[in-house]
Parts: C-alpha cells; structure tokens; sequence
C-alpha cells in the first residue's frame, strides 16, 4: 500500500515561495503526472516527496503515516533521476546490486532479485557491460531496474527521458508504462512534455507558478480545461483563444456562448471548413504545414488573433487564400473574464 497525501505542503528558499500550499492525494497504484512549464515546482514538489528537500509547512502523509521529518531512505520510495546517476566503474549487475549490498542483504536475494530486474527491463545480455559502454535507452534501463530490486512502494521518475531522442523516448514510454501495469505500485513521474503526461497518466497535476491549476484524468483535462492556462497547455497544437469584443455578438449567437463569456477557445481539429461567407469566422492563410498524417493551417482571422487549424491530409489550400470556418457549439470552450471555465 502507498497512498500519498499532501495537505497545504510549502516550500521557500528564503523569501521566494518555491511550492505555494499543495493540497493532492495520489491513491494507491495510481500513475501520477507532475506536469507544467519550467519553474512551476514539479521537481521541487517530487523532491519534497523524496525527502531530498526539506518542507517549510504542510504535512506529507504515506498511508495515514507522517512524513515530514522521516529519512528518505525509510519512506518506501526510489527514484529515477534524469542524469541516471550510474557508477561508472561498476557494471550493470554491479549498478543494480549497489543499493541492496549497502543494506547487506543476503548474496542469494541479490542474485534473485536483481536477476528478476534484468529479465523484466531486457538487460540479460548487458549485465557485465560498464556505462560507458550502453546507450541512453539502455542507461536508464538501469537505472529503473537499481530502483526496481529495492522493491519501494512508490517509485519516482524526475523527467526520465528527456536525455533521449524522439524515437527512443517513445520505446522507454511504452516500456515504464508496461512496468506500472506489470508492478502495480504507485507511480509519480514529472515531465514538462505534454504527450507524456497525456499517454502514461492515470491521473495529470498540472502545476504553475508552485500551485495547481487542475488535477484530473487526461480525458479531463483535454475536453474540460478549467481555465485558459490549461487550455492552452495541454493540447499540441494548443486550443486557439478568441477575446469577446462588443462587436462579437453574432458569434456570440451563433455559438450559443454564456453571456458571461469573456473568451472563447477552439481545437485546431474541431475547425470545419466552410463554403465562402458561411463560417463564423473568415481569414487568410499563410502557411501550410505537411505532417503526414495531417495538415497544419495557420490562418490570419479577421478581428482576431492568428489561428492553427488541423486538417485532413489532401486538403488544398494554398498560401493567401480566403477561408471561412465554422465549429458545433459543442466543441467550444467558454471562459469567463478571469480565466476560468464556464460550464
């Protein structure tokens, strides 16, 4: 069992208020998403966790037990870091073993558990290599299968595979998310990448300057942002933002919109094109961008600001040409004066 709860949880480096009064609970099992822009405190927060950092107030509760002032070696946690932090003059095996010989477990439960590591992360054909000697990928297996064979409650990954490229990230993805369904221990793992969040997360923490803007599963945050900084955020390209203006009420009655409305928001896949004069909105290309499996228009809108719209491979558009758009009021998103969502 690893049922983590945090209750008004701060952190200040002086007068600078790192973490501003967290309030989360991470249910056991669960995949937890610590995500937001640099500096929002997502490290600091999973520091805190670790008990690499101290907390300046709050409580930091495992399973009903306070944590505050516990060691981070008695909380039942491991973490992955981004540098991997190998030895580099011992091998693989001797990596993995590291943590268990220094708590003198037996010779036999080490060669038992480590070997049921390495089967798991596909690291049996590297056991006597050093790490100077692996790849990206292959380090941070390593890295995993040290925090594996210490059998914690919780595991910890600090942006795991930002070191890696594009295609070997997707591989290590799939491979962690494949471990928490095999493990089925809880898991919090930070990133600043949204795809990643969007693909592993059970449950998404989106954070901004040291406080959550909005916790939910990755439907949720997608389909109901609950404000304007979430809406753009998550999302790749992000949702296009209209400002309501006096002149705007036909589009505000065309849209169906609150009439406490103050912004209205649109996907760039929930844009349909229309025949000349019959959209709610009207502007110039100018640019299309060839993705493969789609088409990327950006558009210049009359009385707005420029829009990204995402479009069927094959459609024809070409630069400088006048388009008009159109949207079911269902895929509209209305936000009130101060950001926040209107349901």
């Amino acid at each position: 069992m690893a049922k983590l709860h945090l209750k008004e949880l701060r952190k200040s480096y002086g007068t600078v208020d790192a973490i501003k009064g967290i309030d989360l609970t991470i249910e056991d099992g669960e995949f937890c998403v610590f995500v937001g822009p640099s500096g929002c405190g997502k490290s600091t927060l999973l520091r805190m966790i670790a008990g690499l950092e101290d907390i300046t107030g709050g409580t930091f509760e495992i399973d009903g037990s306070r944590m505050n002032d516990i060691a981070p070696a008695k909380r039942g946690v491991a973490m992955v870091f981004q540098s991997y932090a190998l030895y580099p003059h011992l091998s693989v095996y001797e990596n993995i073993a590291f943590g268990l010989k220094v708590r003198k477990t037996s010779a036999s439960e080490i060669k038992t558990r480590v070997g049921e590591a390495v089967t798991m992360l596909q690291l049996e054909k590297l056991t006597e290599r050093y790490p100077r000697e692996l790849s990206g990928g292959q380090r941070q297996r390593v890295a995993i299968g040290r925090a594996i064979v210490g059998q914690p409650q919780t595991f910890l990954f600090d942006e795991p595979l930002s070191n890696l490229d594009a295609e070997l990230r997707v591989h290590m993805r799939t491979q962690i998310s494949e471990l928490h369904q095999r493990l089925k221990r809880t898991m919090i793992y930070v990133t600043h990448d949204q795809v990643e969040a969007m693909t592993l997360a059970d449950k998404i923490v989106l954070l901004r300057d040291g406080r959550i803007e909005q916790v939910g599963t990755p439907h949720d945050l997608y389909e109901r942002p609950q404000n304007l900084f979430a809406a753009q955020f998550i999302g790749a390209p992000k949702m296009n933002i209209f400002k309501l203006t006096d002149e705007c009420q036909n589009l505000r009655e065309s849209l169906k919109l609150d009439r406490n409305a103050h912004y209205f928001g649109i996907r760039p896949d929930s844009f349909e094109i229309v025949q000349p004069g019959e959209g709610i909105l009207s502007g110039k290309v100018r640019l299309n961008e060839y993705l493969g499996n789609a088409c990327l228009i950006h558009a210049d809108i009359e009385g707005h600001d420029p829009v990204i719209l995402e479009q069927p491979v094959g459609t024809k558009i070409t630069t400088g040409t006048t388009i008009s758009l159109n949207a079911k009021a269902d895929n509209v998103h209305a936000f009130a004066k101060d950001g926040n969502r209107i349901a």
